[in-house]
């Protein structure tokens, strides 16, 4: 059911508030692009700096505008697990088909801290969860045996790895069913090397940009077209790079705006991207055919 290109999406916003208008314009162009999922209000999504009322409009204004047509993986993450509970609930009772839920950050749990929430938010709401590990961000690292002691919970059906090491993949393949258990990279620049390796697809945010070519990249890795997958990888490759050489999603809000999409405002602590940050955005969009 999840997998190929699933754009991490973007929360525009004008003058302060969520615009939802251009919001439900970036969803329409990810679903025409044949995008394999959405994710609303991940860490691109700027959700720890959404109010709890602006992450829950966001989330079932997703689940309204797909309606159905691809499935809706919601941002579902807190460093409270009672919090990430609430997120969840909210998720499903809006028909949202899965969660995606961070592992918690600030507080650094160790394994046996890290496998209770999980286990909890498995156990409080019947909704598919992907659990998500990006130690960068969060501070603890979701080790493989406990990936795989929480993919035998009946509610816990994937991973999002951005841990950005591929021996992962396999260690992970072979602790759990494939059947059963979805691997998703979480690094684009990795994402080719990730689906060689066996994964489904990439959480991404990459597509925001640029969508029919990630999802070109992804179809044709997943259908062993390595080299097709190789050629739309280079041409993407500045642009996995551009897009993080400020604050996320500063640069990405930055290229949408260059394509007349949505304004490039961010929320503090977050900035835009500098001059010399934007050049180089712009040059990796005309790398990509992007922008002539």
């Amino acid at each position: 059911m999840f997998g190929g290109s699933i754009p991490a999406l973007v929360t525009p916003f004008r003058d302060e508030s969520v615009d939802t208008q251009a919001f439900t314009a970036l969803v329409e162009r990810q679903i025409a692009a044949g995008c394999g999922a959405l994710v609303p209000v991940g860490t691109t999504g700027e959700t720890s700096t959404l109010s709890h009322d602006e992450h829950k409009s966001v989330v079932a204004l997703c689940v309204e505008v797909a309606a159905g047509r691809v499935p809706v993986i919601a941002g579902a993450g807190a460093n409270s697990t009672a919090e990430a509970i609430e997120l969840a609930a909210h998720a499903k009772a809006v028909g949202a088909e899965a969660g995606l839920v961070v592992c918690p950050y600030y507080n650094r749990p160790d394994q046996a801290g890290l496998y209770a929430h999980f286990k909890a938010i498995n156990d409080a709401v019947q909704l598919p969860i992907f659990l998500y590990n990006v130690p960068k961000r969060t501070g603890v690292d979701l080790l493989p045996e406990t990936v795989i002691a929480l993919a035998k919970l009946p509610n816990v059906i994937g991973i999002k790895d951005a841990s950005n090491d591929l021996s992962r993949v396999m260690q992970h393949a072979l602790g759990t069913s494939a059947d059963a258990f979805t691997l998703l990279s979480g690094e684009d620049p990795t994402a080719l090397g990730f689906c060689a390796h066996g994964g489904a697809g990439c959480i991404s945010v990459t597509a925001n940009v640029a969508p029919e070519a990630m999802v070109q990249l992804i179809d044709a890795a997943l259908e062993g077209r390595l080299e097709d997958a190789r050629a739309i990888d280079a041409r993407l490759a500045p642009l996995h790079a551009a897009l993080f050489t400020a604050p996320s999603p500063g640069p990405t809000k930055y290229a949408l705006a260059r394509l007349g999409l949505c304004s490039d405002d961010v929320r503090l602590p977050i900035l835009p991207p500098d001059e010399q940050a934007r050049a180089r955005i712009d040059a990796a969009m005309t790398h990509a055919g992007l922008m002539h």
